[in-house]
């Protein structure tokens, strides 16, 4: 049996698995487009008060591709917000770790690190500077 009837037409099956990968991938948002490669990131400095970054938690800037947390009081970490595992932005931070809602990984507040899989690989740091209460990454 081939992909294609005498018809010229897909068989059920294969049109209903192409149309549901398909939409799929554009209700989750899932690829290695442009947030994997950084193309949509903000080319200026993530600027934010340290009083907007929960301590114990932290806060996405989706516009920068950062999450911002501060695990301890006073001790503030940022890290890229595109997901290793397939390039998904995380969506939340919350109960001491980055969560991503594409599938489920999660990743410390604390240095990164893959808390739950399918992520294999921490998510990637940056330096935070701190002038008063203003903070800046990048």
């Amino acid at each position: 049996m081939t992909d294609v009837d005498q018809a010229g037409a897909l068989p059920r099956r294969a049109f209903l698995a192409a149309t549901c990968a398909t939409g799929c991938l554009a209700v989750v948002g899932c690829s290695t487009g442009a947030a994997a490669t950084g193309e949509d990131r903000s080319t200026e400095p993530a600027r934010i008060t340290a009083g907007e970054v929960p301590v114990g938690g932290g806060i996405v800037l989706t516009q920068h591709q950062l999450v911002l947390t501060q695990p301890e009081p006073g001790v503030f970490k940022a890290f890229s917000a595109v997901c290793t595992h397939q390039g998904c932005l995380v969506s939340e931070v919350s109960d001491g770790t980055i969560n991503c809602s594409c599938h489920g990984s999660r990743f410390s507040i604390a240095d990164g690190s893959v808390v739950r899989r399918p992520a294999r690989e921490a998510l990637a740091g940056y330096a935070v500077t701190r002038a008063g209460d203003l903070l800046t990454v990048g």
